[in-house]
């Protein structure tokens, strides 16, 4: 049993926690991976069970991971780009001219994937709730946004981290900001690098009041595009 929790769990915590708590983590995360969406927890319930495991609250988290304290600098200090800025401060409306505007240029190889399945009528379909969910959201229609982009990630076909960024603005235009959380951190898992994901991952844990955590995504946003700058 020790030996699983070892396996499982971040090495940079050297083993400094009991049995009780780690199976308390192995629970969460089993019940993170439920196949019964329903079933799996919300972001407030996830928080409300891990706080109690934090034994250390006055130490800053970059000192209990070894990182540099510049880590912890102030978002107000670092240069934002306008996503960035309007994720900060909750703009829903200007975040969706961005979107609007950047369209689908980061979904690397979807467009290749489009054009050589596009005769199949599966295609057609998630092409067709595509498009309208395109033009829900150009309308700011965000409800039927949401049941349109709904429909493409459901028959799974392509993914796509747009359809994901699109969808997260949506719920969030409509006050459902714990799916919008769900579809930020889904972004990021096809998309790691990218900083829309991070910025909208802020903003729906801003919305959520979880300042500190909007603040560490919107480093990490930062971080990715500052290095995807350099690296050009």
């Amino acid at each position: 049993r020790d030996r699983n929790f070892s396996m499982l769990t971040d090495s940079c915590l050297e083993g400094q926690f009991s049995n009780e708590e780690g199976t308390e983590l192995v629970r969460l995360a089993s019940r993170c991976l439920h196949y019964e969406p329903r079933e799996r927890p919300n972001v407030r319930s996830m928080v409300q069970a891990l706080a109690p495991l934090q034994k250390d609250v006055e130490t800053p988290s970059y000192e209990l991971m070894d990182m540099p304290q510049a880590g912890a600098s102030s978002v107000q200090s670092l240069p934002l780009s306008p996503l960035a800025d309007a994720c900060s401060r909750k703009d829903l409306t200007a975040i969706h001219e961005i979107l609007e505007k950047t369209g689908y240029k980061d979904d690397e190889g979807t467009a290749n994937e489009l054009s050589f399945q596009m005769w199949t009528n599966q295609m057609q379909d998630t092409l067709t709730s595509k498009k309208k969910g395109d033009s829900a959201f150009r309308q700011k229609d965000f409800t039927t946004a949401i049941d349109c982009y709904s429909q493409f990630i459901e028959v799974g076909t392509m993914v796509s981290p747009t359809i994901y960024a699109r969808r997260c603005l949506s719920y969030l235009m409509n006050d459902m900001a714990e799916q919008a959380l769900s579809d930020a951190m889904q972004a990021l898992v096809i998309s790691p690098t990218w900083p829309t994901a991070f910025y909208l991952q802020a903003a729906a844990l801003l919305s959520l009041d979880m300042e500190n955590e909007a603040q560490d995504a919107l480093k990490d946003g930062c971080a990715q595009e500052t290095s995807s700058s350099s690296g050009r």
